[in-house]
């Protein structure tokens, strides 16, 4: 069995990749192992407009997102956002990732479900895998395998790409039973409740809400995410707002984040959370995966074409991953330098300046709960009390 482009794993990256290639003529694979699309899902669930809007399934939202009440160890809120104008959505993940796979179906492409790729060979003239799906053995051959498989892509591993920067741990319940302001998410700080991170309290309609906490494992001193997560919802200063939830369901899993220096090999390649491509400041996947695809699309399509696919012709193709890396790393330093390095005296000292009239218009100006960079490099530059930081700052920037 033959097609152009096989690829491992059929999420919400793996099927917008799938769409672009075979609207554009391109003979290609989905390979998901899970027996349907869209389960089991790892992540808070938020797109980005941008995101939405290249793949128009605004049915599948559940919430708009106006903006972000960002709390202090000590409990100073500080808000980011503005009433009415949509930051980012709530969906539902299983709808939104079958969706996007759904397209993918009509432009041409194939899916195999409950299959995965057992072996890969790379030859001089193609791929060869042998792909177990539903208890059989097949044998199928492509120009191209590519792996959109998640954080623990078993393409990135077979083939020894390295791995992402840094992988998080993060946890998550579906709760009911929580009231808050609708259109806002509630972010949490401080090394009770998410130790060089944050938690968060995203509502997704009907009076329910998504409870998550996420960190690095050289932050958690020996504990786990799940005792974080029952921290913050047992703190004194939170667990009245916490005391009615009824927990719906659990999930566990990692965020992986920084782009891998060589996400390629000769007809190989890898794209999405596989790659690295999740925030580091928020650790969402979707919108930078679609960002991906949409980047390399047209060199990709054409190296398909005329059979240019090996690591030169890829890193060609790959180019605009040297600019995700950039700017992840300097995501990463701002995010080190004002939210991870910090103990939480310091941080309480840092949402006291934020909470100022003149610094909050700042934030509510130029703030964007997915693109923080830019108001962390203005606060920087303009707040007196950030000067210090923003020599720190400039250094880390440059040399990232």
């Amino acid at each position: 069995m033959y097609h152009q482009v096989v690829i491992i794993g059929a999420g919400p990256v793996g099927g917008r990749l799938a769409t672009e290639l075979a609207s554009r003529g391109i003979s290609t694979l989905m390979v998901e192992e899970h027996a349907e699309i869209g389960r089991p899902f790892q992540c808070a669930g938020l797109v980005n407009p941008s995101a939405m809007n290249m793949v128009n399934l605004q049915e599948t939202i559940l919430q708009n997102v106006d903006g972000a009440l960002i709390h202090s160890p000590s409990g100073i809120m500080v808000p980011v956002g503005k009433d009415g104008v949509t930051r980012t959505h709530v969906v539902c993940r299983k709808r939104f990732d079958q969706g996007v796979v759904a397209q993918a179906m009509v432009a041409g492409a194939h899916l195999w479900l409950l299959s995965k790729p057992i072996e890969a060979n790379v030859t001089t003239s193609g791929v060869e895998l042998k792909i177990e799906r539903e208890g059989e053995l097949l044998d199928v051959k492509c120009d191209l395998l590519i792996g959109a498989d998640g954080a623990h892509s078993w393409t990135r591993r077979h083939f020894r790409l390295g791995r992402p920067k840094e992988m998080m741990i993060g946890f998550q319940t579906d709760v009911s039973g929580l009231t808050g302001k609708d259109n806002w998410l509630e972010m949490y700080t401080g090394e009770d409740v998410a130790p060089g991170l944050f938690a968060w309290v995203i509502p997704t309609g009907n009076n329910s809400h998504r409870i998550g906490v996420w960190s690095r494992a050289q932050d958690l001193d020996g504990r786990s995410v799940e005792q974080c997560y029952d921290a913050l919802i047992n703190h004194p200063l939170w667990k009245e707002r916490f005391a009615g939830v009824k927990e719906i369901a659990r999930y566990c899993g990692p965020v992986p984040c920084g782009v891998i220096p060589k996400p390629f090999k000769d007809r190989v390649m890898v794209i999405g959370d596989a790659a690295g491509m999740a925030k580091p400041t928020t650790g969402g996947g979707i919108g930078p995966g679609f960002r991906q695809v949409e980047a390399i699309i047209d060199n990709l399509v054409k190296a398909i074409v005329k059979g240019r696919l090996k690591s030169g012709d890829l890193a060609t193709v790959c180019k605009p991953f040297k600019i995700f890396r950039k700017e992840q790393d300097r995501a990463r330093a701002l995010r080190d330098l004002l939210v991870t390095a910090p103990d939480d005296q310091k941080l309480d000292s840092h949402f006291k300046m934020f909470n100022r009239p003149d610094i909050l218009e700042l934030i509510n100006n130029e703030g964007d709960i997915e693109h923080p960079v830019p108001l962390g490099l203005t606060l920087l530059r303009k707040v007196p009390e950030f000067r210090k930081l923003a020599v720190k700052a400039g250094f880390k920037i440059l040399f990232a």
